[in-house]
């Protein structure tokens, strides 16, 4: 398994949502320049980076910080945050982004994430599916959490058969330190053998790391609030 220490930025600071509330974010001092390095000192080859800004705004807001962390940090990143067109995301690869993370476009216009995976190869894509669970059922949320999808995860997931990596967050646990939904998570694994799934929202313990099957798991504001020791997950990651 691969771990990914989780950053949001939002103006330029580090900052963590509850349910993808931005009204819910709380600020921590850390320089992100200065956090990426020590994600790579403590082993880690990944990071993952959400410009919140972008999101909120439905285009890359923060482009000049993430070109220059990810020119500086030492170690892999993922990059996401209000990614709709090919020239926002030519932008970020060739700053240095390792992946770029594909989410509301891959549901409101699949022929174009599509497109990206033919011109630049399913490695440097990852397809991001938020989803609230209704009645026991998966159902993808898209720009920002702002809107409830009439597509399942299971059919969002059909729509790109081209795609490795899948980003599966289920938004309910997501800043909550409730652990992860363990149970579609399980589900996903069967369901997609196919996909390196990444899991998000609820990673709090090093029991939960242990207890997933996924490829990846992202974790973020268990490490900001210390209830987590980034070398003690990539341990056991690596064990």
């Amino acid at each position: 398994m691969i771990v990914y220490p989780a950053m949001d930025l939002m103006g330029g600071r580090v900052v963590r949502l509850r349910q993808g509330r931005f009204e819910e974010a709380t600020t921590y001092s850390a320089d992100p320049g200065e956090a990426l390095r020590s994600f790579a000192d403590a082993g880690a080859e990944w990071a993952h980076i959400v410009d919140l800004d972008g999101a909120r705004a439905g285009t890359p807001v923060q482009h000049e910080l993430i070109q220059a962390l990810a020119r500086s940090a030492g170690l892999n990143l993922q990059v996401g945050g209000g990614i709709r067109t090919r020239a926002q995301l030519a932008r970020l690869l060739d700053a240095g982004v390792e992946r770029v993370i594909v989410g509301s476009v891959a549901v409101k216009q699949p022929d174009l994430l599509r497109q990206w995976i033919e011109e630049f190869g399913a490695q440097r894509l990852v397809l991001s599916l938020d989803v609230r669970v209704e009645n026991g059922t998966p159902m993808v949320a898209v720009s920002g959490w702002a809107e409830t999808s009439t597509l399942t995860l299971w059919d969002a997931a059909a729509l790109h058969p081209g795609v490795v990596h899948l980003l599966l967050t289920d938004i309910g646990r997501d800043g909550m330190l409730a652990g992860p939904n363990h149970a579609l998570l399980d589900e996903a694994v069967d369901r997609l053998p196919n996909l390196k799934i990444q899991a998000s929202g609820g990673v709090t313990t090093l029991a939960d790391l242990e207890r997933l099957r996924t490829d990846g798991a992202i974790v973020g504001k268990a490490l900001w609030e210390g209830r987590i020791s980034l070398e003690e997950a990539l341990g056991l990651a690596r064990a």
